[in-house]
């Protein structure tokens, strides 16, 4: 016989939700203690749910459900703080830290420490969004067990210093160079470090965190692309474009 668990008041977040038979919904959630689970809320699509609008991306809840096998079933729903309004593109950002976790996440796997982690990135996005997203990355592949030597070279464990030049070896560390070459992931010892304290101010150092951790992510990541980083990237060359016209107008 399959067991029962039921859960009460479990603090979560809603990742992503797929409309289920006729007026259900399937919901993937992370929640702190019992990690990445689907729950069916059924009935809440329909006009008259008792969870119409609190079943929402974003919204901090603390979610109740029977699971039963790899589904679980949803019994409650309770907002454990206020929404914030989050502008257009910080959505997307956040979007794309879900479609993350959805990715690299398996289902009944805890790690309450990135769920905090989450939370956090959520509050920073409005304030540095390049350091909020790259601390979470960073963060996201310690938790699963993909973290990043950052302070120490690879080859002979001498801490890094920030005025040289390095080559970082994905799945090993940064080695030292004495110049860029035409294939490789290169950044300054100010960069790594600057991963490792979480402090991502300067633009050279978001530039080459960026490229670095794009390319740890792609390792575990496969073939098939982020969705919300090409919708990033594309609004990115809008904005450029709409810059430069802006910029003819005014010298015209």
């Amino acid at each position: 016989m399959t067991h029962t668990t039921r859960v009460s008041l479990e603090p979560a977040w809603i990742l992503h939700q797929y409309p289920y038979r006729d007026s259900s919904l399937l919901l993937e959630v992370f929640s702190r203690e019992y990690g990445r689970i689907g729950l069916i809320a059924r009935g809440a699509r329909s006009a008259r749910s008792r969870w119409q609008n609190q079943l929402q991306m974003l919204r901090p809840v603390t979610l109740s459900w029977n699971l039963r096998g790899e589904l679980g079933t949803l019994t409650g729903v309770e907002s454990r703080g206020a929404a914030g309004i989050i502008p257009g593109r910080q959505v997307l950002c956040a979007c794309y830290l879900n479609e993350l976790l959805l990715r690299l996440m398996t289902r009944h796997d805890p790690h309450p420490e990135l769920f905090d982690a989450y939370g956090e990135a959520l509050m920073a996005l409005g304030d540095n969004e390049e350091q909020a997203l790259r601390v979470f990355e960073k963060r996201l592949l310690q938790s699963l067990g993909y973290g990043l030597l950052l302070d120490h070279e690879f080859d002979s464990d001498t801490p890094v210093q920030g005025d040289r030049l390095y080559e970082y070896q994905l799945e090993r560390g940064p080695v030292r160079r004495q110049r860029e070459g035409h294939e490789g992931i290169f950044l300054l010892g100010a960069s790594l470090l600057s991963l490792h304290r979480e402090e991502l101010q300067e633009p050279r150092a978001c530039r080459e965190v960026k490229r670095l951790m794009r390319a740890a992510l792609a390792l575990y990541l496969g073939a098939r692309p982020l969705r919300t980083r090409e919708v990033l990237r594309q609004l990115s060359v809008m904005s450029r474009a709409g810059q430069r016209g802006v910029a003819a107008t005014v010298a015209s």
